[in-house]
């Protein structure tokens, strides 16, 4: 009896965990945005994917940003690189997602970067 409920469960649970991946296509840059926590300036950057942008102490390159098929105005994410410029440590690499800017976000006491959407153009 126990057997047939733990497989009753089992059945009804396996099909929740199947999720269907999205398909994207990758862009040709991206538009970041960010602020600097103690002057209070908000900055906007436009950078084609591969290219590096220095901004007062931090680096950022942009190694990719992709976007669901057919939606450039949807969900971006996009892989980045942010740097120190006196020091040369890393401060974040990794994707940060548009949607959901903390769910992976550059953890620094000044600047705050997140990505606004993918440029196509």
């Amino acid at each position: 009896m126990i057997l047939r409920a733990f497989l009753v469960a089992l059945a009804l649970w396996a099909p929740l965990q199947v999720t269907a991946q999205q398909a994207v296509t990758e862009a040709t840059g991206a538009q970041l945005r960010g602020i600097d926590r103690i002057s209070g300036e908000v900055f906007e950057v436009i950078l084609p994917s591969g290219q590096t942008a220095n901004l007062e102490r931090i680096t950022i390159k942009l190694n990719a940003c992709r976007y669901p098929v057919g939606n450039p105005a949807g969900d971006a994410f996009a892989a980045l690189e942010i740097a120190d410029r006196q020091s040369g440590a890393q401060l974040f690499s990794g994707w940060m997602i548009a949607s959901s800017p903390a769910l992976s976000a550059m953890d620094h006491p000044r600047y705050d970067i997140w990505v606004m959407r993918c440029t196509t153009s």
